[in-house]
């Protein structure tokens, strides 16, 4: 397994302590050393960063002063709780409150996570699909007319991300979460039965065709998440976006500037895709919107999740590929092992694993030059 080594970590070290000593022009020509191509090099003059963030909510005055301790001033927010039971002609003044409380709190809202309405019959192919279609462009409008240009989205069915064990003894004792493929298949079929592969990308095609112009008209970006586990069929239901081919198809539907993905970088990896070559071509073509930075041991029929420096994912070969070619968005770390102490938290989303995860990322980050945000 690759990992920065000895050598960037001390040049992470030795470029923090030599940048507080520097003055501001030597600071300056310090941050594009050592090799980035000079086209990168004068994008960073323009102040054009990878924006760190995460996803906790603004309700938990703990979490956002430890964000404002990490330096972390993008946030991850969702829409669905507050727009469920509303008009659409209240959608916009909803969102702008939602923008004004994160940024009250010094968050700026970098992307949103998961439908921004219910999606469930459109994903399903049931009856009432066109109801949500119609709530999710009256979304998508608002979330334009506010500023808000990224949307993470998902097309898994009936059942979302999916682990066997939420519980798993991890290093030192954490606790992390593991999927099996086999004991997920013993529990047999879900209430939904038996959806075929074309049943699923009969459901995508209707909902691309409706949304994605909607969308580009909004100017927010659509970046689909891969199904996870990338398997494809789970307990009945086919799982359709596995692979990064399937993505090509997905983009081919309805070709736009706007339906693009989010990079899960541990999902890519399970797949069994070149994560850097990946991130080449589909930075090149401007179709990297979102990134997850998450780390796994096995295979996508039985894997464990760990932490960022404990898995099989060199995550500095991958920032590099994704900034070389053009990612500025936004980058989180996804699921993180529970440590110690913590009791009463949502399985991958305690405070202390995210700290470990922020400073592991940014410690990337600069042992590479790549700048954040």
């Amino acid at each position: 397994m690759l990992k920065p080594n000895r050598r960037e970590c001390l040049q992470a070290v030795l470029a923090t302590m030599a940048t507080a000593a520097a003055e501001p022009s030597a600071r300056a020509a310090l941050a594009l050393q050592p090799s980035l191509h000079k086209e990168v090099q004068k994008q960073d003059l323009t102040g054009e960063q990878i924006k760190l963030s995460l996803i906790w909510g603004i309700r938990d005055p703990h979490r956002v002063k430890i964000s404002e301790q990490m330096g972390v001033t993008h946030g991850v927010a969702g829409t669905n709780m507050i727009l469920r039971n509303l008009p659409h002609d209240q959608y916009a003044g909803a969102v702008a409150k939602l923008k004004a409380d994160y940024e009250a709190a010094g968050l700026k809202i970098a992307a949103i996570e998961s439908h921004p309405v219910d999606a469930d019959k459109i994903k399903l192919g049931l009856p009432g699909r066109d109801e949500e279609i119609a709530n999710y462009v009256a979304a998508l409008d608002a979330l334009g007319k506010n500023g808000i240009d990224v949307v993470c989205y998902d097309f898994m069915a009936g059942i979302d991300w999916y682990r066997s064990n939420r519980d798993v003894p991890g290093r030192g004792g954490c606790a992390t979460m593991d999927f099996d493929i086999a004991t997920a298949q013993a529990l047999g079929p879900t209430e939904w039965g038996q959806i075929s592969t074309d049943q699923m990308w009969n459901n995508m095609k209707y909902f691309l065709k409706a949304v994605i112009p909607a969308a580009e008209k909004a100017g927010v970006k659509m970046a689909l998440h891969p199904d996870d586990p990338p398997i494809p069929n789970l307990r009945g239901i086919s799982r359709i976006i596995i692979n990064a081919e399937a993505y090509r198809r997905v983009m081919n539907i309805v070709p736009s500037p706007v339906n693009g993905v989010t990079f899960e970088m541990s999902v890519f990896h399970l797949m069994g895709e070149n994560l850097v070559e990946l991130a080449k071509e589909w930075g090149r073509e401007n179709k990297i919107f979102y990134a997850h930075c998450r780390n796994v041991k096995g295979t996508r029929g039985d894997f464990v999740e760990t932490f960022q420096d404990d898995g099989d994912i060199d995550f500095g070969e991958v920032f590099q590929a994704l900034y070389d070619n053009g990612f500025r968005g936004p980058l989180r770390p996804d699921h993180d092992p529970i440590m110690d102490g913590e009791t009463d938290v949502h399985a991958g989303y305690g405070v202390t694993g995210k700290i470990f995860a922020i400073g592991y990322i940014k410690g990337v980050m600069e042992s590479r030059h790549i700048p954040y945000v």
